[in-house]
C-alpha cells in the first residue's frame, strides 16, 4: 500500500467519502464515544495539562537530542545481541528486511499493527518472496488484509468503516459459518490466527518507544498479538520511525499514560510490553533480533517550522476531535496518515506534489492543538504548509491564483476599492435570492443554485456553502451612512458652539 493509498485525485475522494453515509456515521458514533472515554480518564489521572506540558518537554528534548539517542539505543540494542540498521528510505528499510527473511529462510511470517511498515508497503515487498506467506494478526489489519488489502481510516481503528455484516462477509471466505456477533467472529478470528503463531518462524513488531537506556522495545496493545509475534518465532524484525526514541523507562511511563488516555480513553491498554532479544534464563522470545530505524523523509523536518510533527506519539486523538475527518473519513485523505496529523506528516514524508490539497482539508478550528497530548500545534503547522505552497513554491497556477491577485491589487487600492463598493450590489445580486439586508440562513438547503459551473472553482467553493444576502446599494451602506455622521457631528458640534456665543 505504502504512504499513498489513493491514486484518485483529491476531489474524487471527498465526493466518495461524502456519499458513504455509514462511514460518516461511523466515524461520528466514534469520535463522540471517544471524547466522553478520554475525557473521563484523562480527569481521572488529574492535572491534565501538567501531563500535557511533560510529554511535550520529554519529546522535545528527545528531538533535540535525536542523533545522541540514537547511537546510546543502538549500541545498547548491539550489547543485548541484537542488530541495528539504519535505513535511508523504504527502498532501503524493505532490502534490508527481505535480505533477513531469505538469511534465515523463513517461510511464515506473522506481523501486528505497524503504521511505519505500512508506510513503506512492507507486506507486498515480501510477499513477492518465493514461497513466503504473511499474516497481519491485529484483528483491525487481519480483517483489511483478507479483503483484499483494503485501505485503513484510522490510524488506532483501521476498519472503523466497516459494519459487522460486512466483517461476517470477510470471515465467510474462510470458512466461518457463525453469526454477526462481534464475540463470535472474534472468537473465530483467535482460533485462525492461533496456528499461524505456532507455525511462524519469524515475526514483525512496530515500536510505541524505544528506550535508549537499555534497549528495550516498548510496545502498547490491546489484543496481546504483538506478545506473541515477539514470544514464539526464533527471529524478530522490529521496524521503527527514528523519532520513536525516548531517553528511559522513566520517560516511557509518562508517555504510555498519555498515549492510552488519549487513543482509546484507558488507563493502560491490556498490554504494556518492554522486550529485548531472548535471554538465556527465558524459555520464551526470539533468538535473534533486529531493529530497523527508518528516517523516510522524517530530517527533513528537522531544524524547521514542522519539526513538532516528530513529537507525534500515534494517539490518534487529533482525528477523533477533527470535524473535516468527520465527514472525509481516512479514505478521503489518500494517505496512510489521515486527520491533521496526517495533514501535517503527508507533506513531508511524500511531498507536495503527492499530499499538497491535504493542508487545505482543514477549518483551522484549533481542535486538534487542543486535545494533542504532547502539545503539538497541528493547525499552525498546517497554515505553514500553506503558506510554504502559496508563497514560496508557488504552486497554485489555476484561474484563483489569478484571481486573488486582482483581488489583492484592489483592495491595495482605495481608488479601485471604493469603485469596487459602488458596483457591489449590481455585481453580486445574480448570486442572491435573499434580498433583505440580513444575514439569517435563508437560502433552501445552504446553497446558491444560480451560479453557473463554469465559474471559478474559487467562486464556487465560496458561495455553494455560504448564504449572502443581497448588498445594500451605495447610498445605503454602512461607509455611506458613516461618513454621513461624521458630517452631522461637526455640524452639531459648530452649531453648539454658536450657541454657546
Amino acid at each position: 500500500m505504502g504512504l499513498k493509498t489513493s491514486q484518485l485525485p483529491f476531489e474524487t475522494r471527498v465526493k466518495q467519502a461524502k456519499q458513504d453515509k455509514f462511514m460518516q456515521a461511523a466515524v461520528a458514533k466514534a469520535q463522540d464515544a471517544q471524547f466522553d472515554k478520554r475525557t473521563a480518564a484523562r480527569e481521572e489521572l488529574g492535572h491534565w495539562n501538567e501531563w500535557r506540558a511533560l510529554g511535550e518537554q520529554i519529546r522535545k528534548h528527545m528531538i533535540r537530542h535525536l542523533p545522541d539517542y540514537l547511537e546510546e539505543f543502538s549500541l545498547n540494542v548491539e550489547k543485548n545481541g541484537g542488530h541495528v540498521y539504519f535505513a535511508q528510505d523504504a527502498a532501503e528499510a524493505t532490502a534490508y528486511i527481505k535480505q533477513i527473511v531469505t538469511k534465515k529462510q523463513a517461510k511464515k511470517i506473522v506481523k501486528s499493527k505497524s503504521m511505519v511498515t505500512t508506510e513503506i508497503d512492507l507486506d507486498q515487498e515480501l510477499l513477492q518472496l518465493p514461497g513466503v506467506s504473511l499474516m497481519e494478526t491485529d484483528l483491525a489489519e487481519f480483517i483489511l488484509q483478507e479483503d483484499n488489502w483494503d485501505e485503513p481510516t484510522h490510524i488506532v481503528f483501521p476498519t472503523l468503516h466497516k459494519n459487522r455484516d460486512q466483517i461476517q462477509k470477510v470471515f465467510q471466505k474462510l470458512g466461518y459459518t457463525g453469526s454477526n456477533d462481534p464475540k463470535e467472529m472474534a472468537r473465530f478470528v483467535r482460533g485462525y490466527l492461533r496456528k499461524y503463531f505456532m507455525q511462524a518462524d519469524l515475526g514483525i513488531t512496530g515500536c510505541n518507544f524505544a528506550i535508549a537506556e537499555n534497549g528495550m522495545i516498548n510496545l502498547v496493545t490491546n489484543e496481546g498479538n504483538a506478545d506473541l509475534t515477539m514470544a514464539l518465532p526464533q527471529t524478530q524484525i522490529v521496524v521503527m520511525g527514528m523519532e520513536r526514541i525516548v531517553p528511559s523507562l522513566k520517560e516511557a511511563e509518562v508517555l504510555d499514560n498519555l498515549l492510552c488516555r488519549s487513543a482509546v480513553g484507558q488507563k493502560l491498554t491490556s498490554y504494556c510490553t518492554f522486550s529485548t532479544k531472548k535471554l538465556a534464563s527465558e524459555v520464551d522470545g526470539p533468538e535473534d533480533l533486529y531493529v530497523v530505524i527508518l528516517d523516510n523523509g522524517r530530517s527533513d523536518a528537522l531544524n524547521t517550522a514542522f519539526e513538532p510533527i516528530l513529537q507525534c506519539i500515534r494517539c490518534g486523538a487529533c482525528l477523533n476531535v477533527c470535524p473535516v475527518y468527520r465527514h472525509l473519513g481516512g479514505k478521503g485523505y489518500g494517505s496512510i496518515y489521515p486527520g491533521p496529523m496526517g495533514e501535517v506528516l503527508s507533506p513531508i514524508l511524500g511531498g507536495y506534489e503527492e499530499f499538497g490539497e491535504l493542508p487545505y482539508a482543514c477549518s483551522l478550528c484549533g481542535a486538534c492543538t487542543e486535545t494533542c497530548p504532547v502539545k503539538i500545534p497541528l493547525h499552525e503547522l498546517i497554515l505553514e504548509h500553506r503558506k510554504v505552497e502559496m508563497d514560496r513554491l508557488h504552486l497554485d497556477h489555476s484561474f484563483t491564483n489569478t484571481l486573488l491577485k486582482t483581488v489583492g491589487l484592489g483592495t491595495r487600492s482605495s481608488i479601485l476599492f471604493k469603485g469596487a463598493l459602488l458596483g457591489e450590489h449590481t455585481a453580486l445580486k445574480p448570486f442572491s435570492d435573499q434580498k433583505e439586508n440580513s444575514v439569517e440562513n435563508l437560502y433552501p438547503e445552504g446553497k446558491v443554485a444560480s451560479v453557473p459551473r463554469v465559474f471559478p472553482k474559487l467562486l464556487h467553493g465560496w458561495v455553494d456553502v455560504r448564504d449572502l444576502a443581497e448588498p445594500p446599494k451605495a447610498q445605503e451602506n454602512f461607509r455611506h451612512w458613516y461618513a454621513q455622521h461624521k458630517r452631522k457631528q461637526k455640524r452639531g458640534g459648530k452649531d453648539g458652539a454658536r450657541a454657546q456665543r
